[in-house]
């Protein structure tokens, strides 16, 4: 599971001129389920983000996480963060899971981070979304489920 991260002044995600998903101070999270992904992956996602620390403490340095400073998180389904770009110009997705895989992941995480008492805005599944922000810093960081091998 990978998940690009933005701690946000505001986000927004709407589809076909309709407003979807909106939150004021908090993170955008860009998500994109892998084949081989599975409920750990979702469970370490969702404790990763909840725990996050990003936002400034009153020192000025990034020491607390969105639930300290009652921030919201809008999760965004883009299974083009598995797009493989390595060999030639077109990106491959065959390490992006199956659409009837990822929802079932996408909804668990956001179910997880509901249930761990974060408020939670979403995108729209499979749809063609606009996805507006105002990224705060500039804060942006990737995540990855999964360990890198040197």
């Amino acid at each position: 599971m990978k998940a690009v991260v933005q701690r946000v002044k505001r986000a927004e995600v709407t589809v076909a001129d309709e407003l979807v998903g909106k939150i004021g101070p908090g993170l955008l999270v860009l998500l994109g389920v892998a084949v081989d992904d599975s409920a750990d992956d979702v469970a370490w996602m969702a404790n990763k983000l909840a725990g996050l620390r990003v936002f400034e403490d009153a020192a000025g340095k990034m020491n607390v996480s969105v639930r300290d400073v009652a921030g919201a998180l809008l999760v965004v389904s883009q299974f083009t963060l598995l797009g493989d770009c390595r060999k030639g110009f077109r990106p491959g997705f065959d390490r992006a899971a199956r659409p009837e895989q990822a929802r079932s992941l996408y909804e668990g995480l956001v179910a997880t981070l509901r249930q761990a008492g974060l408020p939670v805005e979403t995108g729209r599944f499979q749809a063609e979304m606009q996805v507006a922000l105002v990224n705060d810093g500039p804060v942006t960081l990737l995540l990855d489920s999964r360990p890198t091998t040197a």
